[in-house]
């Protein structure tokens, strides 16, 4: 049996559930835990982060890890495609959203989430964020196919990514540099919406917001 460690307003704790449960697996989750650097929880994630999991009493970190485990012991209902340039494009264009798009984003957060992440963001942050951004957004332009998912004709785990991440990037832009980013780019609202019509995506959003606003309580006591 799987388990799932981590808290669903993460995004990459809620890549992998969308993981999950497109590909029907059955698993349990724990979305009580939140990263941490202390040494109790370094033995459980050696990087502090969110998500982990156990599989049968092994824990594995990384959500890209994960995922690939997930889709060798799981080939019943593939998240990438068969052919190895096909599944190269498909890692090619998630590396792009994470390190070059979200990570980058990650900084505007403050703005975003206020309370809950806690520093205001610097005008300095803000113009290198922006330099920053387009660069990433530059080879999104390229590589992103909507053909209607965003590797092609079929769902994969780069569709998992975009549904967590694009939603952020757009609205911690729009919050923090007055202009949603993804704008310049009219495919993407549109294919949020078709992805959100999907009972995997559904389902996890709808937790997502949820723990957003029981966040939001929480943090105006």
């Amino acid at each position: 049996m799987i388990k799932i460690f981590g808290f669903r307003i993460s995004n990459y704790h809620n890549k992998v559930l969308i993981a999950l449960h497109e590909k029907g697996i059955a698993f349990e989750e724990d979305c009580t835990v939140k990263p941490s650097q202390t040494p109790e929880y370094l033995a459980l994630s050696p990087m502090g982060k969110v998500p982990y999991v156990e599989v049968n009493g092994t824990r594995l970190c990384e959500s890209a890890v994960i995922l690939e485990y997930l889709e060798e012991a799981f080939p019943q209902k593939p998240l990438l495609p068969k052919d190895p340039l096909a599944r190269a494009k498909v890692r090619e264009l998630v590396t792009v959203m994470e390190l070059h798009m979200e990570l980058v984003a990650r900084r505007l957060y403050g703005a975003l989430f206020g309370a809950l992440f806690g520093q205001p963001v610097s005008d300095s942050t803000k113009q290198s964020v922006e330099k920053e951004l387009a660069k990433g957004l530059r080879a999104f332009k390229v590589l992103a196919k909507f053909e209607p998912f965003i590797a092609g004709k079929e769902m994969t785990l780069a569709d998992c990514a975009a549904a967590v991440h694009l939603p952020l990037i757009s609205i911690a832009t729009k919050v923090a540099l007055g202009k949603d980013a993804l704008e310049d780019i009219p495919q993407v609202q549109p294919y949020l919406k078709m992805l959100g019509e999907r009972p995997a995506v559904a389902k996890v959003n709808a937790g997502r917001r949820e723990a957003s606003e029981a966040a939001k309580a929480a943090a105006k006591k």
